[in-house]
């Protein structure tokens, strides 16, 4: 019994990270139809920025942002991919605000590879260790249960973070327009809704949970590189496509449900066949879309918004 509340509090940590990337994609998919694949290199700009960019080890270790307070360290990583995400919207996807989605898709698609690929120009391909917060690398023992402080700081930053979106898209006067874009963007434009900013806030809240993906996910990887975020994004867009699309709730289900599974997979099952976890996980995620092609939460407006 306490293997498996162990392995579920594994779960539920992983799945916490999944729910937090699967919604800043869902946000924007729910808004604007976008798929925003460079959402995975917003994170790993999250990442990156505790680190300035230097040829000499020594300034490095000088100029390294992890080692301010933390009170420092988060705003300052959220500004900075906030401004990334209001650069890429201000100057790609404002531009293609009208084309078909496999259109925006494509668009993102060119984001990722330029922002890899100026990640590459400033801090070359080589993975970098970063030690972000050890002191939060401790374990509570209780009842031969081992709680890594870490994990629960992840589940609570991931239930205060959706209470918080909640209560903004529910009570806020933005919140309720980008609730009305989400369910018909063009009757809200009708209405007085200014696409503009309720897109700019989109992409400014997506911002702030792909460094808060980073913030979280970095003390427990340790090491970073120019890819380092797109396999969470990966697994966030299945979340996004099994939970529903254009559904947050359904977005936070399925990072939760691909969270759970690829754990219990990892923990249960037989050493020889433990290196093909995802492949099992990625087909427990066929078998749900035959059963519900449209996702576990379905969006009610699926049609094209903008």
């Amino acid at each position: 019994m306490t293997m498996f509340l162990q392995t579920l509090l594994d779960a539920i940590s992983l799945g916490s990270i999944y729910a937090l990337a699967a919604l800043g994609i869902g946000l924007l998919f729910g808004i604007l139809r976008l798929a925003n694949i460079a959402h995975g290199d917003f994170i790993t700009i999250g990442a990156y920025s505790l680190i300035v960019p230097t040829t000499s080890a020594a300034a490095a270790a000088e100029l390294y942002v992890g080692k301010w307070p933390w009170f420092f360290v988060i705003p300052t990583v959220c500004i900075i991919v906030v401004v990334i995400a209001l650069l890429t919207e201000l100057l790609i996807f404002r531009p293609l605000r009208h084309a078909s989605a496999p259109t925006l898709m494509m668009g993102s698609f060119a984001v990722s590879y330029i922002l890899q690929n100026t990640i590459l120009m400033f801090y070359g391909s080589q993975s970098k260790g970063v030690n972000l917060w050890n002191e939060i690398n401790t374990q509570i023992i209780w009842n031969g249960l081992r709680i890594p402080t870490l994990q629960m700081i992840t589940i609570v930053v991931t239930v205060s973070l959706m209470v918080a979106l909640t209560l903004f898209l529910k009570y806020s006067r933005y919140g309720i327009q980008m609730r009305a874009a989400a369910e018909d963007f063009a009757m809200a434009r009708y209405v007085g809704v200014r696409a503009n900013l309720v897109i700019g806030i989109a992409f400014a809240i997506s911002g702030i949970l792909a460094a808060t993906v980073a913030l979280l996910f970095l003390p427990q990887s340790g090491t970073i590189n120019y890819v380092w975020g797109s396999p969470l994004a990966l697994f966030a867009f299945v979340a996004v496509v099994v939970g529903g699309m254009g559904s947050l709730v359904g977005a936070v289900a399925g990072g939760f449900l691909i969270g759970i599974a690829v754990t219990m997979l990892q923990a249960y099952l037989p050493s020889d066949l433990k290196a093909f976890r995802d492949a099992f996980a990625f087909g427990l995620v066929i078998v749900v879309l035959v059963v519900r092609p449209n996702g576990l939460f379905p969006a009610r407006n699926t049609q094209k918004r903008v």
